[in-house]
């Protein structure tokens, strides 16, 4: 898509967003049994990061620091608020349906153009899930 941007490039699309977890494996089973997130791993990598992906966007797992203490949860300074994938409507419902069969709890918010819901991860972090209920020409201008 091209924009009127005055710079020399364009952005495509969320690759990923880095998540610090005080237990790798744990979350990493975590986002595979919960958003069925695929686990990627090049062995020039080593270790870490852990990918975690659905098609070409996804999350990296980086551990923790374990000598800082704990971060307060509810804090509105500098943290990584949340993240989100984008769901159709029809695997948004089957999304509820599968947090409701593993009794996870969430919170569902309309948007207006959106609907999403939010739970977290088993370090506290915000995990949106969201579907667009318009066109994306009526959202997205551009488009």
């Amino acid at each position: 898509m091209e924009s009127n941007n005055p710079h020399a490039f364009n952005i495509e699309c969320l690759d990923h967003v880095a998540v610090r977890v005080t237990d790798m494996e744990r979350s990493r089973q975590w986002y595979e049994s919960v958003l069925g997130l695929t686990y990627y791993q090049l062995e020039e990598w080593g270790a870490i990061p852990v990918f975690l992906l659905a098609g070409t966007t996804g999350i990296a797992l980086f551990p923790a620091d374990p000598n800082t203490t704990t971060p307060d949860r509810n804090s509105r300074h500098v943290k990584l608020d949340h993240f989100a994938f984008r769901l159709s409507n029809e695997d948004f419902n089957k999304a509820r349906e599968h947090y409701n069969s593993l009794g996870i709890s969430y919170e569902f918010q309309d948007h207006h153009y959106f609907h999403s819901i939010y739970t977290h991860d088993p370090d506290g972090h915000i995990v949106e899930l969201t579907t667009l209920l318009a066109s994306p020409s009526k959202f997205y201008h551009s488009v």
